[in-house]
């Protein structure tokens, strides 16, 4: 049997209907911003693998520290021990962060970093023996499959199932450009009732959403609203941060800060599940108490794993050589001119960049997420060797930061044929 055939066997995939899907493609190498199948097809890696490999794959630099890591301590628990790699990334990652951000707790994944910032905003209020038992979020928001991210999130088929095992969470508009106004208007009612704990966000940028994107000026505006009615902030940058908006971090554009960031996909480079969730002083302040019942009582088994935190500052020394950021500007530069070029094509009803993110979106009735329409254009990109996940009729590219410009230029030449042939 081939590894497809003995996948089948005992393989249960994710956002994946088995009796309708086809047979998941067996990678047997990558290297750069290329992988191969077990066939031997070569295959654009144009999404980064689900927006968490910024630096290529098989990246003899993060290799290297995460074997010398290894070799040293793989692993030792958290929950009354430290070790050097967790303080050193911590050190690290406070120079990057917005000044505000004063601690970090450490999980495995996105979900779990959105988890936890929800969870501490919600016993924050508990502690100090106030009733704020609500979230506010966007419309079309992606925070993540375990239940307060799910919770979060607003694109239904991923939550139906599970309404009402949910907290409560009412969804506001995104601020999109000529519509802010309706989305302050309606955090401020909300924000009244002094009901709601916190406001989770995506920076700039809503990824699952089909990459929607708003101006930094209006999510200030909505930060502020909270902050002037203790409602704590959260910006989700699982998929945002370092560097996928053209800074480090999507909340570097903005002028007030969030009082949470969650982080996770590329700050490993892709190589180990791990994630952070950031806080200020006055959200740890609220845990810091006498009372042993008033504590953060959440963990994970791989809490700050040293191998992960070795991968984790690998990752951030190449993401702040200069070489990695004029890499950044130039995808950015080329994805401008292909949008330019998009723009005005008469199937393309728009297109959008910020930083490397580039999306189009092609003039087509309302399709469904999974729909017959995106799964066409699905097969069609892999059939042509590139690996892109479209979102109903939205076309996306997030590609690995060390992407040759060839490679790059292949991927826009099989999305003008994917527009012109796909129907």
């Amino acid at each position: 049997m081939n590894l497809q055939e003995r996948d089948g066997q005992y393989l249960w995939h994710p956002y994946t209907q088995h009796k309708t899907a086809a047979l998941p493609i067996a990678i047997k190498r990558g290297e750069g911003a290329l992988l191969w199948d077990e066939e031997g097809k070569q295959y654009i890696d144009a999404i980064a693998s689900w927006w968490v490999n910024p630096y290529g794959h098989s990246n003899k630099y993060i290799a290297d520290a995460i074997y010398a890591q290894l070799t040293s301590l793989e692993h030792v628990l958290f929950g009354g021990f430290t070790h050097e790699p967790a303080i050193v990334l911590a050190e690290r990652l406070m120079e990057l962060l917005p000044d505000n951000q004063k601690k970090l707790f450490f999980s495995d994944n996105g979900s779990t970093a959105v988890e936890i910032a929800m969870k501490v905003a919600l016993q924050y209020y508990y502690n100090k023996g106030e009733k704020r038992t609500k979230i506010i979020a966007f419309e079309n928001a992606f925070h993540g499959d375990t239940f307060a991210a799910m919770a979060a999130s607003g694109i239904s088929f991923f939550t139906e199932a599970f309404k009402g095992s949910l907290i409560e969470v009412v969804r506001i508009p995104v601020p999109l450009k000529g519509k802010e106004e309706e989305s302050f208007e309606i955090l401020k009612e909300l924000a009244a009732t002094n009901e709601y704990a916190a406001f989770i966000f995506e920076p700039l940028v809503q990824g699952a959403a089909g990459m929607v994107m708003y101006e930094p000026a209006a999510l200030d505006k909505l930060i502020t609203i909270c902050k002037a009615n203790a409602i704590f902030t959260i910006a989700d940058e699982v998929m945002t941060g370092f560097g996928k908006t053209g800074k480090n971090f999507a909340c570097d554009y903005l002028t007030t800060q969030p009082d949470m960031m969650c982080l996770s996909k590329a700050l490993t480079g892709g190589t180990i599940p791990m994630a952070i969730t950031t806080f200020t002083q006055e959200l740890f302040d609220g845990f810091y108490d006498d009372d042993v019942n008033k504590a953060l009582f959440h963990g994970h088994t791989f809490t700050a794993n040293p191998t992960g935190c070795a991968a984790a500052l690998a990752s951030m020394d190449l993401l702040l050589q200069p070489e990695m950021q004029e890499n950044i500007k130039r995808i950015n530069t080329q994805h401008l001119a292909f949008k330019a070029k998009m723009e005005i094509h008469p199937r393309v009803k728009t297109a959008r960049v910020q930083g490397v993110i580039f999306a189009l979106e092609i003039n087509r009735d309302s399709e469904e997420y999974y729909g017959n329409f995106r799964n066409k254009l699905y097969n069609f990109f892999i059939e042509n060797g590139v690996i892109m996940r479209p979102v109903g009729n939205i076309i996306y590219i997030l590609p690995p930061y060390i992407i040759q410009d060839e490679l790059l230029e292949k991927i826009y030449e099989i999305i003008e044929q994917a527009i012109e042939k796909v129907l």
